[in-house]
């Protein structure tokens, strides 16, 4: 038996990788991203008013912050998909 094995796109890992393997630079800088992104909705709470094409709706700040962020996330999930 081979000490390795091959994933999609011919890239082979070591077996046993365990928690080190999944913690890579950029998952770190994600990881570190996504924090300072919720700290910042989180301490932005008071109630905003936001223009939804015609209406005006009033708001905590931070739930159209985090709807946004989420919004963001999904679009940018889909494209990446898309690539593949």
């Amino acid at each position: 038996m081979s000490p390795t094995t091959r994933e999609r796109g011919g890239k082979a890992r070591a077996k046993g990788g365990g928690v080190r393997g999944a913690m890579t630079p950029a998952r770190i800088t994600v990881l570190v991203l996504v924090v300072l992104a919720l700290i910042f909705i989180f301490e932005n709470t008071r109630t905003t008013e936001i223009r939804l094409l015609i209406p005006e709706v009033s708001m905590p700040l931070w739930m159209a912050l985090l709807g946004t962020g989420i919004i963001g996330g999904l679009c940018g999930a889909y494209f990446m998909r898309r690539r593949q």
